[in-house]
């Protein structure tokens, strides 16, 4: 794929080793793209070690811990990536929040959790990263957003959940129409169910005869894609949700 390698890619969400954060961090930075990273209430030490493998892959990294369901986290992130690395050219919306309720659980306070992360920090921070590309006209710029496949089934359980990531796939569609002309591209990705260190064992017996290609997802795997979605090679693919999940039965 071409991807030039004086690009700057902004990750959120990426707490933890199994994540498809930071799946997609170590493939950014095999492609030789400069990373910033943010998460929340990660491990200390992950985060130091983490950090130090991508720089030691080749290319620049900085991180910040950001709580996103703040209503000016759009703009203090991004005001923290310009100051540390520049101008990014490529937002990744991986943060997630992600707490079962059902019709029986769901409440105002449940709801506005979910939709202050998955929605409002999404939305934001994707109109705050177009502005200043305005801006500042570049020819290349990728938004890539993080959904669950919730247009393909009911999730049970998880009304507030499936709700907020169903507008982010609404937002994804509209938002690229009126970003064409300046050169980004926004995309929307459904991972399907993936192993990301929460499914035991029991779960994963489960689900295996549902995937048609013989496994379970893997943090790589979305990783690929979104990696695609950032080269240049997929300069006319855009207002796409993506579902990439290994042939995976829902019924």
């Amino acid at each position: 794929m071409k991807m030039l390698q004086d690009k700057l890619a902004v990750v959120t969400g990426v707490s933890h080793d199994k994540g498809i954060g930071a799946a997609v961090c170590r493939r950014f930075a095999a492609d030789g793209l400069d990373i910033f990273f943010s998460h929340w209430k990660a491990d200390s030490d992950w985060v130091l070690s983490f950090k130090k493998e991508l720089i030691e892959i080749g290319v620049r990294v900085d991180d910040m811990e950001i709580d996103l369901s703040m209503r000016d986290s759009s703009t203090v992130l991004l005001d923290q990536v310009n100051e540390k690395l520049g101008k990014p050219t490529i937002l990744v919306n991986n943060a997630a929040h992600s707490l079962r309720d059902g019709y029986k659980q769901l409440n105002a306070q449940l709801l506005d959790d979910h939709y202050a992360v998955n929605m409002r920090a999404t939305l934001l921070l994707s109109v705050e990263f177009t502005r200043r590309f305005e801006q500042s006209p570049l020819s290349f710029g990728r938004i890539i957003n993080l959904t669950s496949g919730q247009a393909k089934g009911p999730m049970l359980e998880e009304l507030a959940y499936g709700a907020t990531k169903g507008a982010v796939s609404a937002f994804t569609l509209s938002l690229s129409a009126e970003v064409a002309h300046l050169g980004i591209t926004v995309n929307a990705v459904n991972p399907g169910p993936t192993d990301t260190g929460w499914m035991t064992e029991e779960v994963k017996k489960e689900l295996k005869p549902k995937f048609l290609s013989g496994r379970v997802g893997v943090p790589e795997d979305a990783a690929k894609l979104v990696s695609f979605l950032a080269s240049e090679d997929a300069g006319w693919v855009t207002g796409q949700v993506i579902d990439s999940e290994g042939a995976f039965l829902r019924s």
